[in-house]
């Protein structure tokens, strides 16, 4: 007689489940819809949802990576903002005492302080496998983040100057996390994504203009402009110095260049600024 009789069935243990933290977000949402339709248990983590996980409350922590197999790790506000080498310290530490055996970090192009706060992640988290995937500009921040009120209004405010940038489309971004955390090609890399093509926040507004069919210009703004507008939206003071440096300095050029990575990681190329504004257009990103 066999083992597995029809009386006697062996069962394979459950999948470990993906901790997907900041997962209401642009990316973190598409990265648990994506694992989910895997057949991934996710535990999508964020402030008010079923999984509580808050960057600013590391009480949490421990008990949102018990028993995960893995995590994707998306810092609020950025990962190169004061502190954010502290978190992934603690971070790791947490993942590494629960068993962790694969992260994936979501950091930015080109950002000194990032590399800090990657480093201490990759230190603290011992043995576990740690991918890097450093993006640049968000396609969908204008769809979906800051920057859709003034593609709605019509005036993009930002102080990129003239220089350009090879937005991503978090869509691709998404698919990379997704197959580094499923321990596919580029696992355990670090990954350099952009889009095709550089433009200018001049052209990307052109773009924009032609696919929704509205008027939508650039308006270029020094840094001490930007933060004292977003001090008039609310923003505290000090937040919003720190976001106006920072995208002063990731705007000044040194970023423009373009990158093969999301070929490297998936076999395909990546999606061009034109095809997300369609895209966004079509599915009613700009509706007012």
């Amino acid at each position: 007689m066999t083992k597995n009789t029809e009386n006697e069935k062996q069962e394979l243990p459950a999948a470990r489940p993906v901790l997907v933290t900041s997962g209401t977000g642009k990316t973190g949402r598409r990265v648990a819809e994506r694992l989910a339709e895997r057949g991934v248990p996710v535990r999508a983590g964020s402030r008010s949802g079923e999984v509580p996980f808050d960057w600013a409350d590391p009480s949490g922590w421990e008990a949102a990576l018990s028993g995960a197999d893995a995590a994707y790790v998306a810092y609020y506000p950025d990962l190169a903002a004061p502190g954010a080498p502290e978190a992934m310290t603690a971070f790791g530490r947490i993942a590494r005492r629960c068993g962790v055996r694969r992260l994936v970090l979501l950091s930015g192009r080109g950002e000194p302080q990032a590399v800090l706060a990657e480093k201490a992640l990759r230190s603290a988290a011992g043995d576990a496998e740690l991918t890097v995937v450093r993006s640049a500009f968000f396609a969908q921040n204008f769809s979906e983040g800051a920057l859709l009120d003034g593609v709605l209004g019509g005036e993009v405010v930002f102080p990129a100057g003239g220089s350009a940038e090879p937005f991503v489309d978090v869509d691709d971004l998404a698919d990379v996390v997704v197959a580094a955390l499923c321990g596919e090609a580029g696992a355990g890399a670090v990954h350099d994504l952009t889009g095709p093509r550089a433009l200018t926040f001049a052209e990307a507004a052109a773009e924009l203009a032609g696919a929704t069919g509205r008027e939508v210009r650039y308006v270029a703004v020094t840094g001490p402009q930007y933060a004292a507008m977003l001090e008039e939206y609310g923003v505290p003071a000090a937040e919003a110095g720190f976001l106006s440096g920072l995208f002063t300095f990731l705007l000044d050029g040194h970023n423009a260049t373009v990158t093969d990575g999301v070929k490297l990681a998936l076999g395909r190329d990546p999606k061009p600024f034109a095809a997300f504004a369609a895209e966004a257009a079509r599915d009613g990103a700009w509706h007012a």
